[in-house]
């Protein structure tokens, strides 16, 4: 067969305005393709339909005629003759009824299966990155422009770092994505010539089949012919298969070697040193036009040197302008007040001046050595390069900026000091397995076979149920998610923390242990790459609301509760070391530590996982400090009571003894009988029996002490 054009996928970094041309060749043809792959798998069903009528009614003409002898004519109805002549035809029409069944079989599997899968898989997953390429393109250009927008007049080196970091997430990404999209249409190329050919292949090779039931007539040529067909497919198949390999490798050895292009800081000099002997060069620059006698606005466009003169290019233009003619002309670096990495372009006569932007101060001082070499003439030479680097010395000052150019820019470099890890129970997840991995598997961590939850779904449990049964025994309505009307007291505003994130829910799965570390590491792993293989790209935007007593997920619009996990059920979160916007906890089952059930959440920050982790961690030990301050409250109110019960005994057991000495004063005083005056002879009689009546009392009072 005559070759495969194919697109480049060594020119997806540069991502030149003649890319994006031959890209618009590849994609025209791709809608061609679709078109004419939709009309040909109408005409094929069609057929197949028709087969499938055509064997349907062979099947009913047999059995109707079976049936004949069943039928009761008036007139007629004991013809033998008639009757074995239908059977012998319902015999033939049977056998050539099931020789119409297998035709549709075969029509199903090696007709319609090719042409269906072509359609519906490969031109759709076409489609599907065609989609993702624009969006990645999109993020990158408005990335780049707002990189470009950044003042030197109000450096921020906050604002500054995380739109580098943008940057470099978005070429990052527009890069990988347009290789996929590339290799995709190469391989369509060779698609579609099997896509063509194997369900017409399978079309004939299913109707000899069946004529071959009831005939031999068709002659070897055919098959000869049909045979050469089948090697040729096989042959392209071997070879497409073939191409993808060398691509795939082609798209790693790419993705590792262009990874430190993606970002727009100024490279280590020591590893990639400015090239000043160079005598062409391409790229993307910002111009200044100005639009007024004191304004000016930045246009971004694709410049490229062209013998002595430099180029301009816009997105979706066949061919280039002139910008300006480079023989004789000056170029130096300048500071402008707006924008970096600025250099002024002077034609010979001064009659015309054009202000560029780079992207990089390397990128900056190579346009400049390189448009100060064609200046010279280099370029018309035979050893340009060499006789280039001879006059480097003079390229060399012409780039050097003045010193507050130099000053300002070196306060810009991001700096090399690393952010120390936290030592604590809520710790970052990082990309290299721990040592306990060394000994716990990945299966032991997550089930092979756990279903993942991409959605957040509020449970309904017995109390939500019970709750739903007392508002509406009460006439209340009952509100769906499972939240009552009244807040509990955990919920209450009494909470000392109270701290609200943006997240979005990327999945949930269960997971067979949740005191591991490395369980929340696997369990994003798994659902980032389910997530990446489903082409789910859709996210539930909630608010996380951290307290002392729960975590909570709310609906930012209408405020109701979706989720309530309690703070003593979470036994762990972290984020991810890499992506610090990842971040997930594992959640115990009610039934406590013993219990082997366990799911972990997986969500999605705005650059503050490690922030809602520390957060979790403060509230768990805000909780824990509550916990022990309530306890000991508890255990004074319960000496307090202890103390009081001591002294009501001790004021009763006085109490008693008062009553004792009393009751005992009265005792002695009933008991002391009068004494009238008498004579002298008498009172001695009656002396010695009150002493002894005396006596007795004192005994009784003893006696009753003994007693009480």
């Amino acid at each position: 067969m005559p070759g495969i054009e194919k697109l480049p996928l060594e020119e997806t970094l540069e991502d030149s305005p003649q890319t994006r041309s031959l890209l618009g060749v590849f994609e025209e043809d791709t809608a061609a393709i679709s078109n004419y792959c939709t009309q040909l798998y109408q005409a094929m069903q069609r057929i197949y339909d028709a087969q499938n009528e055509l064997s349907a009614a062979t099947h009913l003409t047999s059995r109707l005629l079976k049936e004949y002898d069943k039928q009761r004519f008036p007139l007629g109805g004991d013809d033998e003759v008639m009757s074995s002549t239908l059977q012998q035809f319902a015999k033939v029409i049977d056998e050539l009824s099931s020789c119409h069944a297998v035709l549709s079989t075969q029509l199903a599997d090696a007709m319609m299966f090719p042409i269906t899968q072509f359609k519906e898989r490969d031109l759709k997953e076409i489609l599907t990155l065609k989609e993702v390429f624009q969006i990645a393109s999109d993020d990158h250009d408005t990335a780049i422009n707002r990189y470009s927008r950044l003042s030197k007049r109000r450096d921020n080196d906050k604002v500054r770092a995380e739109v580098v970091e943008d940057v470099y997430t978005s070429r990052k990404k527009q890069h990988q994505t347009m290789m996929h999209y590339f290799c995709s249409l190469n391989t369509l190329q060779y698609k579609k010539k099997t896509a063509l050919l194997e369900p017409l292949l399978g079309y004939m090779q299913a109707q000899i089949s069946f004529f071959k039931l009831g005939s031999e007539n068709l002659t070897q040529q055919w098959e000869d012919f049909l045979g050469t067909i089948g090697t040729s497919v096989q042959n392209v198949r071997r070879e497409m298969e073939d191409e993808v390999g060398q691509m795939q490798q082609t798209i790693q050895d790419m993705e590792r070697s262009c990874d430190p292009l993606y970002t727009l800081c100024d490279p280590d000099p020591a590893h990639s040193p400015v090239c000043r002997s160079l005598t062409r060069k391409q790229g993307y620059l910002y111009i200044r036009n100005k639009t007024g006698l004191v304004s000016s606005s930045w246009e971004r466009q694709y410049f490229f040197t062209q013998g002595g003169n430099l180029m301009h290019q816009s997105r979706g233009e066949v061919a280039g302008g002139l910008v300006t003619d480079l023989d004789n002309c000056s170029v130096m670096a300048v500071d402008c007040d707006d924008r970096r990495f600025c250099f002024q372009v002077t034609s010979f006569d001064g009659k015309k001046v054009v202000t560029l932007q780079a992207e990089s101060r390397k990128d900056c001082e190579e346009w400049i050595a390189t448009i100060n070499n064609i200046s010279k003439r280099i370029y018309l030479s035979e050893n340009a390069e060499e006789l280039a680097a001879r006059v480097n010395q003079t390229a060399l000052e012409a780039v050097t900026p003045s010193p507050s150019f130099q000053q300002r820019h070196e306060s810009m470099r991001p700096s090399s000091k690393g952010r120390t890890g936290r030592a604590s129970s809520i710790s970052s997840v990082g990309s290299e397995p721990s040592p306990a991995l060394s000994v716990l598997s990945l299966d032991a961590l997550v089930a092979p076979d756990t279903p993942i939850q991409f959605d957040i779904i509020s449970p309904v449990s017995d109390e939500n149920s019970g709750q739903s049964k007392t508002a509406a025994q009460s006439g209340r309505r009952s509100n769906p998610f499972g939240e009552s009307g009244e807040n509990t007291p955990e919920d209450s505003e009494d909470s000392i923390l109270h701290q609200l994130f943006i997240v979005r829910f990327l999945g949930s799965m269960e997971v067979r242990t949740a005191e591991t570390a490395d369980v929340i590491s696997e369990t994003m792993r798994q659902i980032l790459a389910a997530r990446a293989i489903h082409n789910i790209f859709r996210m539930t935007e909630s608010h996380l609301l951290v307290t002392c007593d729960c975590l909570k997920l709310i609906d930012p619009q209408t405020q109701v509760t979706r989720l309530r996990f309690p703070l003593s059920s979470v036994v762990q979160c972290s984020s991810h070391q890499d992506n610090k916007r990842l971040f997930g906890f594992v959640l115990q089952a009610a039934g406590g530590r013993g219990d082997s059930r366990a799911v972990c959440y997986i969500f999605e920050s705005n650059n503050d996982g490690e922030k809602i982790c520390d957060s979790v961690g403060l509230a768990k030990q805000i909780a824990f400090h509550s916990e022990m301050d309530r306890k000991a409250v508890e255990k004074m109110k319960e000496d307090d009571k202890a103390k009081e019960k001591q002294q009501e005994e001790l004021s009763k057991q006085k109490q008693i003894e008062k009553d004792l000495e009393e009751q005992s004063r009265l005792i002695a005083a009933s008991s002391r009988p009068s004494n009238p005056p008498a004579p002298d002879g008498q009172f001695l009689v009656l002396s010695s029996s009150q002493s002894e009546d005396s006596d007795a009392g004192e005994e009784g009072k003893k006696r009753g002490e003994s007693e009480a």
